[in-house]
């Protein structure tokens, strides 16, 4: 499905599927728990998801001739950490906006995990205070304009990449991948289950699954909690991504299958729930998951088997994103373990 775009190549190759025995077990035995370790995916500043989608927007951003890429996220944005590892990779300026888009308090939020990893590959990073939105923002469009203004040549990438035009390529490779895996395990996943914030993720999965009629099979865990926004997101995202990989089907508003009761309290702000998911996964399987996004599908997963959501026998692939980075601006929170 993707054979006629240009891919730069960033990450190892296939990423490893691994099953999580012991949570599978811990949960009942009912059902049988994988995942896919998008975490361990490359070399470049600990990986993950977004490097799948900048694989296939490098390309345009070196053939536009840019010497600047410049993106936005919140302050322990996993997306503008991935942005500054491109960017000093390809040669490549950058300059990052970090909102405040979760209100935590913890002294050190602003100075370790993702954001330190950024500064330290030497990305301009600027502290905006302005809250959580996954629309087009103004602070990212005024440091577009300020590249430009001193004489450089920006490359505009959005949040998470996600709005980009490409941005839905990478996860539809993914299922690409998971697809020639399955003929190596010999059965395929009855379920995908993926974080979902700016929708590109969960879009680009969506189409790619679609091919073989999984498009309703990929459970997308809000993480947002503005589920409105991202689901209407996810769709425009994955209708662009059909149209460029020519499907041949149409994605409807039914393709897109979001549960929104995960988020709480609000987006980067873990709950009780998703602390004690952590926790569990952490201490079964010894893969961490972090409180803004893994964190929330793993506790969403956990909830969803112990519910019965999964009929009895079904084989689940959970994604896991990367973002692990990010615990550490949640040390108090962890003090104890």
């Amino acid at each position: 499905m993707l054979e006629k775009f240009e891919r730069y190549p960033l990450t190892f190759g296939p990423t490893p599927i691994e099953k999580l025995g012991r949570l599978g077990k811990h949960l009942g035995g009912k059902v049988e728990i994988y995942t896919k370790r998008e975490d361990c995916n490359s070399g470049l500043a600990f990986g993950g998801n977004k490097l799948r989608k900048l694989e296939y927007i490098v390309p345009d951003a070196i053939a536009s001739n840019a010497d600047t890429l410049v993106s936005i996220g919140g302050v322990q944005s996993n997306h503008t950490r991935m942005v500054a590892a491109v960017a000093a990779k390809i040669g490549m300026k950058c300059l990052l906006v970090q909102e405040s888009w979760v209100p935590h308090e913890d002294a050190v939020y602003d100075r370790v995990g993702n954001i330190l990893l950024s500064r330290i590959m030497g990305a301009e990073v600027r502290l905006v205070d302005e809250g959580f939105d996954i629309g087009i923002r103004p602070s990212w469009e005024q440091a577009l304009d300020e590249v430009k203004s001193r004489g450089g040549r920006p490359y505009a990438i959005p949040a998470g990449a996600s709005v980009h035009k490409y941005g839905g390529l990478g996860y539809v490779g993914f299922a690409e991948e998971v697809r020639a895996q399955e003929k190596q395990l010999g059965f395929a996943f009855d379920y995908i289950v993926v974080c979902t914030v700016t929708g590109s993720t969960h879009a680009g999965m969506l189409v790619g699954f679609a091919k073989g009629g999984r498009q309703r099979k990929v459970i997308g865990i809000d993480a947002s909690a503005t589920p409105a926004q991202t689901k209407a997101q996810v769709l425009s995202i994955a209708q662009n991504t059909a149209t460029l990989v020519d499907l041949g089907r149409k994605i409807v508003e039914e393709d897109v299958v979001l549960l929104e009761e995960y988020a709480y309290p609000c987006y980067g702000v873990p709950s009780e729930e998703t602390k004690a998911a952590i926790r569990l996964c952490a201490r079964l399987e010894g893969m961490i998951t972090d409180p803004v996004y893994e964190g929330k599908s793993m506790q969403a997963m956990v909830d969803l088997v112990q519910k019965g959501f999964f009929p009895e026998g079904s084989r689940i692939l959970y994604a896991h994103l990367g973002g692990a980075p990010a615990i550490n601006g949640y040390s108090y929170t962890f003090r104890n373990g």
